[in-house]
């Protein structure tokens, strides 16, 4: 059976992509942060006859990641599919952020994918493997009180292409999905305010067949970036 490792796994994309991988045949290791949400999860997908495990792991503590994961991999073995989905944002102007903050969404965004790939692909190499980062439109555009984020995104769509072009020579492909606005639990957050029109966003739903498609890519070929928007318009 595929293994997917998945991050942000207890809600939204992640949560949706858990169940449409174990729907689909998939095995899983899920990371997130609640303990509680992961084992909710972990019960519910039961009757899909996957195996299920799970970890709780803050990805803004830097000093967690390691020991988790490896924890994660001694029981589960190598994941063949590697999504980097956990993510986080921040609202305001770009100078009046603070250091404290900015530095918790590098660690969010763009540090803690370092830190899973440099755990995992190592062990993938054997065998090959995939790893989807999830991404955003904003890594291409530049949105007023968004910039953080922005800069963030575009900053891991840049290490997705430096990932690929390194790791092809030992059979590891790495893609981005950059996704617009989708309809997640991100938009209730204390660090996020936003007047969009949340009905109008994209579905977890419709991101999680995203990365289910780039997931079932042959090894043979790589779609590099999958950019999926909303019907309605681009924010």
């Amino acid at each position: 059976m595929p293994t997917a490792l998945i991050t942000g796994a207890s809600r939204g994309i992640g949560e949706a992509t858990a169940r449409l991988f174990a729907k689909s045949g998939w095995d899983l290791i899920l990371v997130a942060r609640s303990q509680a949400a992961l084992q909710a999860l972990s019960l519910d997908l039961e009757n899909t006859g996957q195996n299920v495990l799970f970890k709780s792991i803050d990805l803004a503590d830097p000093e967690a990641i390691a020991a988790g994961i490896e924890d994660l991999l001694g029981r589960g073995g190598c994941p063949s599919v590697l999504i980097n989905n956990a993510g986080a944002a921040w609202t305001g102007d770009l100078l009046s952020m603070p250091l404290q903050r900015w530095q918790w969404l590098l660690q969010m965004n763009l540090t803690s994918v370092f830190q899973l790939c440099s755990l995992v692909v190592p062990a993938m190499r054997t065998s090959g493997g995939l790893v989807i980062n999830v991404s955003s439109h904003a890594s291409r555009n530049a949105f007023p009180q968004w910039g953080s984020y922005c800069t963030t995104k575009a900053a891991l769509a840049t290490f997705t292409r430096c990932l690929a072009a390194e790791e092809r020579k030992h059979g590891i492909r790495a893609c981005t999905l950059t996704l617009g606005s989708v309809n997640t639990p991100l938009w209730d957050t204390e660090t996020v305010q936003s007047s969009f029109d949340r009905d109008a966003m994209l579905s977890v739903e419709q991101a999680a067949a995203a990365l289910l498609h780039l997931a079932l890519q042959p090894s043979t070929q790589v779609i590099e970036d999958l950019t999926l928007m909303p019907a309605t318009g681009a924010f």
